[in-house]
């Protein structure tokens, strides 16, 4: 070691040429290029080594790789094992060595006695207590009954019984709340189900279809505000903090209750404030093949006020139901987020109320009259529940009444909300009235957090009427929910608006004297000169040079854009030359929506065709300026290399079926039960495969993209029971099936065969293998034409799996 004064330059062919001086213990010293060493020697002690040249940075970086890699030689050849203690008993440790205890946490529930007397310790155990695994099977397809009959008779039967560690696996129960016996829930814990071999088939089961929406693995309490929403498939619906998208998902499954109807009237907005979670919403949303669903990104606490068109003029939307399910401390979520053991403290209430109340009025000003809207924390703090919904209901002057919900639920175990709590500080002071609060404090504590003085008012809120879950009840996570039905306008919006621009009450935009005027009110209502309530959101002005039927990005000088620029939505004209060869080769019925259909791009080659409703597309049209929109639209045709020479240069995509189909009056193949069998277990069938009837049908069609549909037998109840769409592509001798693998596999278990790998991807017990993910994408070399592989096309058509060799035991049940 050179010893060296802290501060003194250093010499001697060390870093000192380069202008460095001795660090300080623990300091920090920045190289060029964002290089970084830390000292972890005395302060006057610095490591020898061969000395470097004049040579400038680059240098002075090789000298500390070079210290650094003898340093972890040594370490690798001398005290692995001491390396190995040290990094376990650090950061890396993970969430074994985390507490479960938090006296704060205690002492705050007990004094605020929201758990019933004489539970505490029951409901301090539950929390410590893993939650278990719950799943909820999409009630929206017709499939549900056939997933539902799949699972109790073959896999909850499979896995009763068992045990595994100890641990005795008990049978999964159906929630006793939860409609029509659509979900589940079970003591297994995720750690489990992943790792036990016992259970790898259920394992890969519910992986599977998880990823082909017909289950969502879902904790149990966050199914509870869509179901007190009551969505019927006509309304229109805003979820304004919606990612990851468990709930909105739901919503979309309501909306879709008959599957006959492609296009119902309403649909979901779903909006997030982060636009990396818009993403993850996407992928949720995108399981279940909507045209109906759009994915904004936008601050819910000042979302836009959206326009559509209604006879010839622009009228405000206002939804039929908002879902308002906003950010919260998640002290309910300690037996899932383990870390919030040590992180929760009051403060986070504190700093988080001023946010919910304003996402709240934003809710409740969107809303319909006549609407519903629902509001939920994942949090039992009543500064995030019961205070937020008290001010709510003292702002709207009778505008919003809170609804008894409890006959809703029939089987659901919850507390009614409370009226009267106490507000504490981290440092454990008690404040019991605004009166009390010190001006220092009035910036972190607002009157809005207290409960009404005022005896009547507070007794006419009916504030009872909120439901607080509790986790030792119904073996759950803690919730909070309450519902609110709209009587009235919002009283700041009662008023004649302001005309703030005068050219704009001459223009074809009717709505200015029936725009509700920017918010007034007080404390945490938006104000006029709130930034989200500009001109810009409140009174647009259309762009000259807007084209028809284009909803491209907002433009810059109107809102500023954060993330990902999103390619424009631009739909079709009905003359577009696009449909004529669709339109011959599908024979399209003539009531097909044209206007409905959109592309992403204005130049070049459209490589695929989406579709909207009908609703949406009106939204879209009329709000390019002042919305983000991430995405929308199910994919109906992905255009093909070679299908020109067939007479039409787009195929069928598998997720646009169900939507495209009630169009579609030619290339259809009725097909059967050992039909599907064949088509979805063998990598490129020949014609004569197929069944008598299906052969005879395929022979009368050209080559080119078909329809596969499987009718229900009612005579054969061993048969499924609910139709099957499936894409193909009809070749020249044989015949194949576009469908994602674990698609595949759902219809493979639908018709009694189950494909099951094990972890090193090798097929068991010796049957015939099938390839889960033949290729989808792909014609038979020197036969048939390819289909063009496209990479933004693979994920969604199967396409990409087609490269894998996955192979399975396949065997009849």
């Amino acid at each position: 070691m050179i010893a060296v004064e802290p501060g003194e330059p250093l010499s001697s062919g060390g870093l000192g040429q380069h202008g460095f001086t001795a660090p300080l213990w623990e300091q920090r010293v920045q190289l060029w290029a964002g290089y970084e060493i830390r000292a972890h020697t005395p302060p006057n002690c610095l490591p020898m080594g061969p000395p470097i040249t004049n040579t400038g940075p680059s240098a002075a970086v090789r000298r500390v790789g070079f210290l650094m890699g003898r340093r972890n030689r040594n370490r690798q050849r001398d005290g692995g094992a001491e390396g190995k203690r040290s990094r376990d008993a650090g950061w890396g440790a993970g969430y074994a060595d985390i507490i479960k205890e938090n006296k704060l946490f205690e002492h705050y529930y007990q004094e605020l006695k929201i758990v019933p007397e004489g539970e505490f310790e029951q409901f301090m155990e539950a929390m410590r207590e893993p939650l278990p695994a719950t799943i909820r099977i999409t009630g929206y397809k017709s499939h549900a009954k056939e997933i539902l009959h799949t699972l109790k008779e073959k896999y909850f039967k499979e896995i009763q019984d068992l045990e595994i560690d100890g641990q005795k696996i008990e049978a999964p129960q159906a929630l006793s709340w939860y409609p029509d016996e659509l979900a589940w829930h079970t003591n297994m814990s995720r750690k489990i189900l992943r790792k036990s071999p016992l259970l790898e088939k259920f394992h890969q089961f519910l992986v599977s279809e998880t990823e082909s929406g017909n289950i969502s693995r879902q904790e149990a309490v966050s199914m509870i505000p869509p179901l007190l929403l009551k969505i019927e498939p006509q309304h229109k619906i805003l979820d304004m903090c919606a990612a990851p998208g468990s709930k909105t998902a739901q919503l979309i499954e309501m909306l879709h209750a008959d599957m006959d109807v492609p296009f119902p009237e309403g649909f979901v907005i779903a909006n997030d404030v982060d636009n990396k979670r818009c993403y993850l919403l996407v992928h949720q949303a995108k399981r279940l093949n909507s045209p109906c669903i759009m994915v904004v990104n936008h601050d819910a606490s000042c979302i836009p006020r959206l326009l559509v068109e209604q006879n010839d003029k622009k009228d405000i939307l206002f939804y039929d139901r908002v879902l308002c399910d906003v950010p919260c401390s998640g002290d309910g979520t300690m037996r899932k987020n383990i870390d919030v053991w040590k992180k929760w403290t009051t403060s986070n209430s504190l700093h988080l109320h001023g946010l919910q109340l304003r996402i709240a009025v934003r809710g409740v000003e969107q809303l319909a009259v006549g609407g519903r809207m629902v509001y939920s924390t994942c949090s039992l703090n009543p500064i995030e529940d019961e205070a937020v919904i008290a001010s709510l209901l003292e702002k709207s002057e009778g505008a919003l009444e809170l609804v008894d919900a409890s006959a809703d639920l029939p089987g659901l175990k919850y507390m009614p909300g409370i009226t009267s709590w106490k507000l504490m500080t981290k440092e454990g002071q008690w404040y019991s009235d605004w009166s009390e609060v010190p001006t220092s404090r009035h910036t972190q504590i607002r009157p809005t957090m207290f409960p009404p003085t005022d005896p009547e008012k507070l007794l006419s809120m009916k504030l009872e009427r909120c439901m607080r879950i509790l986790p030792h009840h119904q073996n759950t996570g803690g919730f909070f929910v309450a519902v609110l039905v709209k009587k009235a306008p919002m009283p700041w919006n009662r008023r004649q608006p302001k005309l703030r621009n005068k050219e704009a009450t001459s223009s074809s935009e009717g709505t200015q004297a029936e725009e509700p005027p920017a918010e007034e009110g007080d404390g945490e209502t938006p104000t006029e000169g709130h930034p989200c309530n500009s001109n810009a959101a409140e009174n647009p002005v259309e762009p000259e040079a807007k084209k028809d039927g284009v909803c491209g990005p907002p433009p810059s000088k109107k809102m500023k854009l954060f993330g990902f620029k999103e390619d424009p939505f631009v739909f079709l004209t009905e003359d577009d030359p696009v449909f004529p060869p669709i339109q011959a080769f599908y024979d399209l019925s003539p009531d097909f929506p044209k206007l409905n259909v959109l592309t992403r791009t204005h130049e070049g080659k459209k490589r695929h065709l989406y579709m909207v409703s009908k609703e949406l597309r009106n939204v879209l049209l009329n709000n390019s300026e002042r919305m983000k929109v991430i995405n929308t639209g199910v994919k109906v045709w992905s255009r093909n290399n070679d299908g020109e020479q067939f007479g039409c240069a787009f195929r069928l995509a598998q997720e646009g079926i169900y939507t495209l189909y009630p169009y579609i009056r030619a290339r259809v193949i009725n097909i059967s039960v050992e039909d599907v069998k064949i088509l979805l277990t063998e990598e490129n069938p020949f014609l004569s495969r197929l069944g008598d009837d299906a052969h005879a049908q395929a022979k009368k069609l050209e080559m080119g993209s078909i329809v596969l549909r499987y009718q229900p037998d009612a005579n054969d109840p061993s048969a499924p029971q609910c139709p099957i769409e499936l894409c193909g592509w009809r070749g020249k001798t044989s015949i194949r099936a576009f469908v994602p693998r674990n698609e595949r596999l759902h219809y493979l278990r639908m018709v009694g065969v189950e494909v099951f790998r094990d972890k090193q991807g090798k097929k068991e017990g010796g049957a015939a293998a099938t390839q889960e993910g033949n290729a989808e994408g792909q014609e038979e070399p020197g036969q048939e034409a390819a289909v063009e592989q496209e990479g933004s096309d693979a994920d969604q058509n199967g396409s990409a799996e087609s490269k894998t060799n996955d192979s399975g035991d396949v065997s009849s049940t």
